[in-house]
């Protein structure tokens, strides 16, 4: 049976050389994908009706492509693999091997090379990724250029789920408040390391290779070695939490970083749509936003849920309120107050009139420079960039102030 999207893609000028080979599913939308020098290779599948393909893509160099529910900016080369769900925001490359899902983000220029692991992943412009990694749940920025980018070495991988069976663990490299204005000192985490999630690493710090990492780095341009463990051997108690504190703050972190950025989304991306496909881009980046906050909420709520269990077999165990109890109570306690807070917050739609004149800002200079993302945000003279940076820590701070413990 003659698939009609396809012949109907060929007629509009989209490149397929082989197009026995390829499925495109009847729900996808072809007035979504550019007929601007779009090249799709042989094996390749397309499926879902959120699909969309931008001018100067290619799809399948290396090997089939399997493309789900994906959005793919301009000037973007997807050379192998499985993407669904993620968004790509322009002038993207990702090598052969991938394993893309639901939740991941590469905002312009972010790269990855072959065999990587990706969900609920957050990439700001720059940001480049080895080769044999798993790096879900993760949010990275860092870097001014192609040139001066942060960047995880290969046969890396996030340590994003616990023996508790929990995946609270989402890490940060960088902030969301000063990486939008793209001119952070960059991140980068060497080869054949790790970090136990869920964690936060300053800009300018370095991970030495081989190191596995499992605190906070919270002061700029530090160089990182974690060591491996002796061997030994020693009883285990499941279902327990001991660093409370650390899991529940981070999580915090983490999610009103992303409500700070829902307010980018919605402000000032908007400012860069030339056209029907980059509208759809945009609406793409903020649903896939939307759930990667929903994810971590979730997350979150889960774990305070086994906190429940934890606390009633370490007061089997213990005599009294110890300290480990008391931080259990803190959390149980705040979790409510959090829900709350995320909702509110995360629907808040209103600017105060100096973040209203920095909007407005940005969207002439968006004008001038013929709404190009990055040559624009690089262009805000430091005292605009200074607005931006305090126009979304303002909401980050917000949120922090009523949750932290």
């Amino acid at each position: 049976m003659e698939n009609t999207i396809v012949k109907t893609l060929i007629d509009k000028g989209v490149r397929i050389p082989n197009p026995e080979s390829i499925y495109i599913s009847q729900d996808v939308d072809p007035d979504r994908i550019s007929n601007n020098n779009v090249t799709i290779y042989s094996g390749c599948k397309i499926i879902g009706k959120q699909t969309l393909i931008s001018d100067n893509c290619q799809l399948g160099y290396e090997a089939p492509v399997t493309l789900e529910n994906t959005l793919v900016g301009s000037n973007t080369k997807l050379n192998g693999g499985f993407f669904k769900g993620a968004v790509f925001a322009g002038n993207n490359s990702f090598g052969s091997g991938a394993h893309v899902r639901d939740g991941t983000i590469f905002e312009e220029g972010a790269n990855a090379a072959h065999t990587v692991g990706l969900k609920q992943t957050i990439l700001f412009p720059f940001v480049t990724l080895g080769s044999l990694i798993n790096f879900c749940d993760c949010f990275m920025a860092g870097g001014t250029s192609r040139k001066d980018h942060s960047e995880v070495g290969s046969s890396y991988i996030h340590f994003n789920y616990t023996p508790n069976q929990d995946k609270a663990t989402p890490s940060m490299m960088g902030d969301v408040h000063h990486g939008v204005m793209l001119q952070s000192a960059p991140i980068f985490l060497g080869g054949q390391g790790g970090l136990v999630g869920p964690v936060r690493i300053e800009y300018g710090c370095m991970t030495a290779a081989g190191s596995i990492i499992r605190k906070n780095e919270l002061k700029k341009d530090r160089l990182l070695l974690g060591g491996g463990f002796r061997d030994i051997s020693m009883p285990k108690q499941a279902h327990v939490y001991k660093n409370i504190s650390h899991i529940f703050n981070n999580n915090i972190h983490y999610i009103a970083s992303l409500i700070a950025l829902k307010a980018w989304y919605r402000h000032v991306r908007p400012l860069f749509s030339k056209n029907v496909l980059s509208t759809h881009l945009v609406h793409g980046l903020q649903d896939a936003l939307n759930d990667c906050i929903k994810e971590r909420i979730s997350r979150l709520n889960d774990f305070c849920e086994k906190l429940i269990l934890s606390k009633q077999i370490l007061l089997k165990k213990m005599k009294g309120a110890s300290e480990i109890i008391k931080s259990h109570d803190k959390v149980l306690d705040r979790i409510q107050l959090a829900l709350e807070t995320f909702d509110i917050e995360g629907e808040n739609n209103t600017l105060t009139l100096k973040n209203a004149l920095f909007v407005e800002c940005v969207d002439k200079k968006a004008s001038k420079m013929d709404k190009d993302y990055i040559s624009t945000i690089q262009c805000l003279t430091p005292k605009e960039q200074e607005t931006g940076t305090q126009w979304l820590d303002t909401i980050r701070q917000s949120i922090l102030k009523k949750l932290i413990i």
